[in-house]
């Protein structure tokens, strides 16, 4: 099969069947098809919902990876940003935050809580998966990501994509919150001008 989108698959791969199966598999061809239209159209009333009813999701798609669904579905639930106090509860709000367990002298840490909404979480995830993927832009959720990973260890992919997901919901709610404009790397550009100053007093 040759690499194509989801939305196009059918197309390449009805250009591809071998003719002994051609006959048996068209009619699957044609079903995926008809999904991948249903699909193409939720994907568009979701998209006029949020910019007719709930116009502050576009303060949360300015950043790349998240998008009508995921924005929609984050202000649904958390129904108004001034039920957190500080954005990083957010992260525990949605089940995002490791376990402890502080028995005897050792604290370690553990699977995540898996409260809250289970859809807002995958869809979180989903793009913590994208940020930090070949399409993602350089920001400093990204670096925060890679860095994670780069520790190496059993799971360090997995948790720093878990980490990512709970620093985006955290800098959704800000965003949300604050209106502001999305600087994709701003906690690394004041890093980079702290220790400038330090060097250069």
């Amino acid at each position: 099969m040759p690499t194509c989108s989801a939305e196009s698959f059918h197309k390449s791969a009805a250009a591809v069947l071998p003719e002994g199966v051609r006959d048996a598999l068209l009619p699957m061809i044609k079903q995926i098809e008809a999904l991948t239209d249903s699909i193409r159209g939720y994907d568009q009333a979701v998209s006029k919902m949020a910019a007719k009813k709930y116009p502050e999701t576009e303060l949360l798609q300015q950043i790349k990876g998240v998008g009508d669904l995921t924005s929609l579905a984050f202000v649904l639930t958390l129904e108004k940003p001034e039920r957190f106090p500080r954005s990083r509860d957010v992260g525990a709000y949605l089940g995002l935050v490791p376990k402890q367990d502080d028995s005897g002298e050792s604290s370690p840490q553990l699977r995540i809580t898996k409260t809250g909404d289970r859809m807002v979480r995958r869809l979180l995830v989903s793009s913590a998966h994208f940020i930090l993927g070949p399409f993602g832009e350089d920001c400093d959720l990204r670096r925060f990501g890679e860095k994670m990973a780069s520790r190496g260890g059993k799971n360090a992919k997995k948790r720093a994509v878990v980490a990512v997901a709970r620093r985006l919901g955290v800098l959704l709610h800000r965003l949300w919150i604050t209106a502001e404009v999305y600087d994709p790397l701003r906690n690394s550009r004041m890093a980079e001008q702290a220790l400038a100053a330090v060097a250069n007093p």
